[in-house]
């Protein structure tokens, strides 16, 4: 469970410039969820992320973790329960080193570290078992560079990598947004189905709407600051997007 109790980001306090990133935000979320976040630039979606990874701390509020306080966690602290998926395909991966090294590397992530990261022939074999369930022939290539990949595979192997001691929680910041339209739908199929597989929450933003009705079983929509839509279960799977786009609409409204 992943509580965040009146969590509020205020930039530039006491200066004219002063601005309320996140305002007063609450909710829960239950292990097993996949939730899209959507939202027009400005509303909030990547300062709650950053305070979520412990990029920053909020002005007030508090983030819990199965019953812990986890707010003061520092970033790196909080990597060893959680992992995050960058919009740019080369972030999170070592481009001159090869897939099974990149690999190595990840499964060190939580450990404590050693002078010893060198690979076995099991760790090598365990390693193309993970690639090889996605069925996308990746295996073969575990000993090439990760810098000659494509930005799709790429980015599917940095997912998979993320979750490979199943973190508490995945976040994932337009995963998407880099990729051409077929190696993107690919990415998203695969979180959808490493989801089923491994139970693992996460928490997604992106500005594509048909996603955010598709993939996930939560959706937040952020406005100023705060969520103005939190849809689940049926009223997710029933919404449309004439809906959303009427979310968007309301911008001009200001938030009382």
């Amino acid at each position: 469970m992943i509580q965040i109790r009146q969590l509020t980001k205020l930039f530039n306090a006491g200066t004219p410039d002063a601005v309320m990133a996140l305002n007063n935000v609450s909710i829960e979320l239950a292990n097993d969820s996949f939730v899209m976040i959507a939202g027009a630039n400005g509303s909030g979606k990547s300062t709650f992320l950053h305070l979520l990874q412990g990029r920053l701390l909020p002005t007030s509020g508090s983030i819990w973790l199965d019953n812990q306080d986890i707010t003061e966690w520092p970033e790196h602290q909080r990597s060893r329960i959680m992992s995050r998926v960058f919009q740019d395909p080369k972030s999170g991966t070592a481009a001159d080193l090869t897939v099974l090294e990149n690999f190595r590397l990840a499964s060190l992530r939580t450990k404590s570290k050693t002078l010893r990261w060198g690979t076995t022939r099991q760790f090598e074999e365990e390693t193309m078992a993970r690639i090889e369930s996605l069925g996308l022939g990746l295996e073969e290539k575990i000993h090439q560079k990760m810098g000659s990949l494509s930005g799709g595979q790429r980015q599917i192997l940095t997912l998979l990598m993320s979750m490979y001691d199943n973190p508490a929680l995945l976040l994932m910041d337009e995963p998407t947004a880099a990729l051409d339209p077929k190696s993107a739908q690919l990415v998203l199929d695969t979180t959808q189905a490493l989801h089923e597989k491994y139970k693992t929450n996460i928490i997604m933003i992106t500005h594509a709407l048909p996603d955010a009705l598709r993939y996930g079983n939560r959706l937040l929509f952020f406005r100023e600051g705060k969520i103005m839509n939190d849809l689940q279960g049926n009223e997710k799977r029933n919404c449309t997007l004439s809906e959303i786009h009427s979310w968007f609409s309301q911008e001009d409204n200001p938030v009382q």
